[in-house]
Order: C-alpha cells, then sequence, then structure tokens
C-alpha cells in the first residue's frame, strides 16, 4: 500500500520511526515535508496529505503535528478525506473497520513509539467492514 506522511515541527522527531516501521510492513511511504523542525503550520501539511490521498486511489495517510488535532480538523476539510485522530490500537482499527478511516493522526507529545507502532500495525491490518457503517459514513459528508 502507497502510504503519504507530513509532519509540522512538533511531529518531525518521530517521523523516521514513522516510516521505517511502514516500510518494514512492505509499505511504499512519501514523505511530504517538512524536512527539518523549522516552525511550519500544520494546516499547509495537512492538505498537501490530503490532496495527495485523494489523487492517489486507494492510498492512506499519516499526519503527526503535537497533538494530532490541529492535523485532523484541517485534513477533514476535503471531501472524501477521513481523518482519525487516535490514540491506541483500538481507536484506531475502529476507526479503520467502522468509519473507514483513510488518515491516521495522532500526536508525537500524546503517544509513544511502542504505540504509535501498534497503532500503525492495527490500522494496517483492519479493513472498512461496511454493511451497516456504510450507511453512516455515507452520511458524514455535507455538501
Amino acid at each position: 500500500m502507497k502510504f503519504f506522511i507530513a509532519t509540522d515541527h512538533a511531529g518531525i522527531a518521530i517521523k523516521p520511526n514513522v516510516i521505517k516501521i511502514l516500510e518494514d510492513m512492505g509499505h511504499e511511504v512519501v514523505d511530504l515535508g517538512p524536512k527539518d523542525a523549522s516552525r511550519v503550520d500544520y494546516p499547509d501539511f495537512a492538505h498537501k496529505l490530503s490532496l495527495e490521498v485523494l489523487k492517489n486511489k486507494g492510498s492512506q495517510g499519516i499526519l503527526i503535528c503535537g497533538t494530532g488535532i490541529g492535523m485532523s480538523l484541517s485534513a477533514n476539510k476535503h471531501k472524501g478525506i477521513r481523518a482519525a485522530l487516535c490514540h491506541d490500537a483500538y481507536t484506531a482499527i475502529m476507526a479503520k473497520a467502522h468509519n473507514d478511516a483513510n488518515v491516521l493522526c495522532f500526536g508525537e507529545r500524546v503517544v509513544g513509539l511502542g504505540v504509535i507502532e501498534s497503532m500503525i500495525e492495527g490500522w494496517c491490518k483492519t479493513s472498512f467492514e461496511g454493511g451497516r457503517h456504510a450507511q453512516r459514513v455515507a452520511k458524514i459528508e455535507i455538501d
């Protein structure tokens, strides 16, 4: 699977670890920046990643900032993006299984590397269940 990843300055330290986790699982990873810890605005990177996920059918995204809140709020402004702010493997699995989430968001200042690894593993092993959940997901987007 193809993953796009982006952070802001508060999420950049953990990014190399996340890329390694994904690549070790056999996924292709495209790093959309930033390249260093200079202060940047999270919406710029959330929007950039969202557009790439929408252009690349079947791809997924990972957004990291200090808390994950700003990234998830920004990404969810894009029709077709379902960005889920997760704090553990259970929330990551349920976001994928019940909400057909296509962007995983978390905060570098909130979760540690072990939790991040379990979230990514759960996310990648989980598929959308469809059924009654598909009806609910269809109600999320409002024109």
